[in-house]
């Protein structure tokens, strides 16, 4: 994918995790990447990376709209436009039944999957219509495509990032701008290890039978998700041969979801 190299990525949530990944793996292709995470973490992405000249850590909270509009004004700064934008930053939100869940928890979760990355693409469409390879990917969940009891914040604001990029795919496709969801299924490290415990604690389950039950019963491919494959995902689409994708959410869950 050398066609990718010299453009510029806006990663959120570029920590730790998928966003992680996706950051290290954009920069391999030639990709000047903004690392934006709230935690200093992007500055560890950022030594991973070991390219100085192709890396900007801004530490920016997606829900702070001073934050979010100061941080790609430093990104079109430093390398000249924005043509990638990667709406990735998320929260765990609790795992409780609906009568349990406090209101402040649904709308954090709210405020940082549907709010976050709403105020990206705000600030981001201008440079993005400039670019001759606009690019937006939300990254949501296949928990947003089927039923998890417990779940309820986690469910409707991965859904709703899905209506939000159908939406502004149809809004901004005569601008030559791609915009997709990536839905992934569990994947592999600390995070789904958590949820998997709050599960079990919820259902009074071991959790070794919430993993088999809830989650490799399911998977045709029996393996929890790698990073890497949904980082090549988004590099896929971003690049020339990913430039009439567009309005799709995209399952990368081992046959977890068909829809």
């Amino acid at each position: 994918m050398d066609e990718l190299e010299g453009a510029t990525a806006f990663v959120t949530g570029a920590s730790q995790g998928i966003g992680e990944e996706i950051a290290v793996t954009l920069a391999d292709y030639g990709v000047n990447v903004a690392l934006a995470a709230r935690s200093d973490g992007i500055y560890e992405t950022a030594d991973r990376i070991e390219a100085p000249e192709q890396t900007l850590a801004v530490e920016t909270d997606v829900t702070d709209e001073a934050a979010v509009e100061a941080s790609i004004a430093e990104t079109v700064e430093t390398f000249g436009g924005v043509d990638i934008l990667v709406n990735n930053a998320g929260i765990e939100g609790p795992t409780a039944p609906v009568g349990e869940i406090d209101v402040e928890e649904f709308t954090q979760m709210t405020d940082v999957k549907v709010t976050g990355p709403f105020l990206c693409l705000k600030h981001a469409v201008s440079h993005l219509r400039e670019s001759d390879r606009g690019t937006v990917v939300n990254i949501s969940s296949i928990g947003g495509k089927r039923p998890y009891p417990n779940r309820t914040p986690y469910a409707a604001a991965n859904m709703a990032m899905i209506g939000m990029s159908r939406t502004w795919a149809h809004e901004l496709g005569d601008d030559e701008i791609t915009v997709n969801t990536v839905c992934p299924g569990p994947v592999e490290g600390p995070r789904i290890d958590r949820v998997i415990e709050a599960q079990a604690k919820e259902r009074d389950l071991p959790p070794e039978t919430v993993r088999e039950e809830e989650f490799f019963s399911d998977l045709a491919l029996s393996e929890f998700i790698d990073p890497d494959s949904i980082a090549e995902m988004i590099a896929y689409l971003a690049s020339d041969a990913g430039r009439q994708i567009t309005a799709q959410d995209i399952n990368v869950d081992a046959g977890m979801t068909w829809y």
